[in-house]
């Protein structure tokens, strides 16, 4: 909007973080348009997953309100943002605009968290891990893939929008379950993951990527790996869904490369772009190619939501977009 003032909100973790993903708005969940899910990044194995929430909804559209008020303020029992429970007043604590909802012990730290696709609560229940409900889940990855459930309590649940401040710790994140191991052997020791994406389309669907070069696709309502392929040459950083599609998707690695697999059609994958081998100085006869370097890594595979035929990747230490 022309003219508008930014607002910013902020909150103060009391750990190093690494990992975080907004929730997706929905319609039948108070609250959800301002909730983050966190992870923490310590050497130690006291990592932590974290839900916070906005303590006050009404101090982002007040100002909306006050536009149509010919007396902007003129309310005192009308908060503004900031108020609230932030610095200030006197007080030597920070501003925190966000309240931790609720948190749970992870062990290594998070490579990546993400909350289930907006689409899971149009499954009419399919979408359940047990208890005749759907669940509001996250997912997060590690040692493992593991699915977690964040439920509210039953006062939090029913209070309605911008009518009370939600209570510190007043939800409840609980793992569901922990999926490692390759197809048809779960609960077996696996290699590090370093990222996974959840389908959009079909939201029972993830694909993981690890460091033994290997991508797998799991199927979290039957708790089991579909299938394991080998991807890269060397560690797999990153992988995407094609948008719209339940059967494609995208992979980044350390051996530079960037590659799409369909799951029709596993017998090859097809090469997307190639990083180039670095040409020597002076090539002599009969010497072979310098190999690729650690920079020569892509990290992050990103589709355009508007236009699935662009992708977006860099290479590590490298301030370029491809």
């Amino acid at each position: 909007m022309p003219g508008a003032q930014a607002t910013l909100l902020q909150y103060d973790a009391p750990y190093p973080l690494y990992a975080i993903d907004w929730c997706e708005p929905q319609t039948h969940r108070v609250g959800t348009s301002f909730r983050l899910a966190l992870g923490s990044f310590t050497e130690d194995m006291k990592n932590r997953i974290s839900i916070v929430g906005l303590m006050d909804e009404r101090s982002l559209w007040e100002e909306e309100l006050d536009q149509l008020n010919p007396n902007p303020g003129s309310n005192p029992n009308t908060p503004g943002l900031g108020s609230g429970p932030r610095g200030g007043g006197g007080s030597n604590l920070p501003p925190q605009d966000f309240v931790c909802l609720a948190e749970a012990h992870h062990g290594f730290p998070p490579t990546k968290i993400a909350w289930q696709p907006g689409s899971a609560s149009k499954l009419n229940g399919q979408f359940d891990m047990g208890g005749g409900m759907p669940r509001e889940l996250l997912a997060s990855t590690a040692d493992g893939l593991r699915i977690w459930e964040y439920t509210q309590n039953a006062e939090a649940a029913g209070n309605q929008f911008g009518k009370s401040t939600p209570a510190p710790l007043s939800g409840r994140l609980q793992q569901r379950v922990i999926l490692t191991g390759t197809k048809g052997q779960n609960n077996t020791q696996m290699a590090p993951l370093t990222s996974f994406a959840w389908n959009s389309i079909d939201p029972q669907r993830i694909v993981t990527a690890s460091i033994d070069t290997t991508c797998t696709v799991w199927n979290i309502n039957a708790q089991t790996a579909v299938t394991q392929l080998i991807a890269h040459d060397r560690e797999v950083f990153d992988v995407a869904w094609l948008p719209g599609s339940t059967d494609i998707f995208t992979s980044v690695g350390a051996d530079g490369s960037l590659r799409a697999f369909d799951l029709r059609s596993l017998e090859h994958s097809t090469i997307l772009y190639e990083t180039p081998v670095a040409k020597p100085t002076r090539p002599n006869p009969g010497t072979s190619p310098a190999p690729r370097t650690t920079s020569s890594s892509l990290l992050r595979i990103a589709f355009n939501p508007n236009d699935a035929n662009y992708m977006a990747t860099f290479h590590q230490e490298s301030s370029e977009i491809q």
